[in-house]
C-alpha cells in the first residue's frame, strides 16, 4: 500500500509570501491548497515577520505538512531586498522546526529546471505546467504568482524525492579512498602510496 506524504512549498517574500500544499501518495502528487499571506497593507518590519511565523504556523498546524520545501533567496544587487527576503525566509524555517518538520531549500534555478527544464522559464511558465502537471482547474489558478512558485517549490521536492540515489561512493580524503579500497592498491619495488593528506 503506498504510503501518503504532504509536503508544504514556501516561496519566502515580505511582501506576500506563497505557500502551496502537496499529497503524494505513490508517486502521484494532487494539490490540496495554495494561496499568499499578503503583508502589503503592514507597515512595521517587525510585525510582518511576526505575522508570518503566526501564519506559516497555522498553516502546518491545518495541513499537518511531512517536510518543508523552500525557496532560497537569490542573490541580487539590492543588498536591503536580499537582507529582508532572508529574514522571511528564517521566519518560515522557524515555524517549521518548531513544530519539528524537516525542511529541504532549493535554488529558484532548480525549481525551474525540475518543473519546465529550462531554469529560465517565467512564473507563467511554471504555473501554465504546475495547471497541466497537477490538473488543476483555470478556475482555481490564484492571480498570486507568490502561490504557484510556493507549489512549484513543493512539486520540485516530490520529483527530488523519486530521484533515483547514486550508487557512487564518496570518499571524504585520499587516505580514505586506499583504507576503503586496499584491493585495488598495488606496489612495485620501492612505490609507496603516501596517504598523507597535511601538505
Amino acid at each position: 500500500m503506498a504510503t501518503e506524504k504532504i509536503i508544504l512549498g514556501i516561496d519566502p517574500g515580505t511582501n506576500i509570501m506563497g505557500y502551496g500544499v502537496l499529497r503524494v501518495i505513490g508517486n502521484k502528487a494532487t494539490m490540496i491548497a495554495m494561496g499568499g499571506i499578503d503583508m502589503r497593507k503592514m507597515t512595521d518590519p517587525y510585525l510582518r515577520l511576526g505575522h508570518i511565523f503566526k501564519r506559516v504556523t497555522g498553516i502546518i498546524d491545518e495541513y499537518l505538512p511531512d517536510e518543508m520545501a523552500i525557496e532560497a533567496p537569490f542573490f541580487g544587487k539590492n543588498v536591503q531586498s536580499m537582507l529582508k527576503l532572508g529574514r522571511a525566509q528564517g521566519v518560515a524555517i522557524a515555524a517549521a522546526i518548531q513544530r519539528d518538520i524537516p525542511i529541504h531549500e532549493y535554488a529558484p534555478l532548480k525549481i525551474k529546471m525540475a518543473l519546465t527544464g529550462n531554469g529560465a522559464a517565467s512564473k507563467e511558465q511554471v504555473a501554465g505546467m504546475l495547471q497541466r502537471m497537477l490538473s488543476i482547474e483555470k478556475a482555481e489558478m490564484p492571480k498570486c504568482m507568490d502561490a504557484t512558485d510556493a507549489l512549484a517549490a513543493a512539486y520540485c521536492h516530490f520529483i527530488q524525492m523519486g530521484a533515483p540515489q547514486s550508487s557512487e561512493k564518496h570518499y571524504s580524503s585520499w587516505k580514505d579512498f586506499v583504507s576503503r579500497n586496499k584491493n585495488r592498491l598495488t606496489t612495485t619495488g620501492k612505490t609507496n602510496i603516501n596517504t598523507n593528506t597535511d601538505d
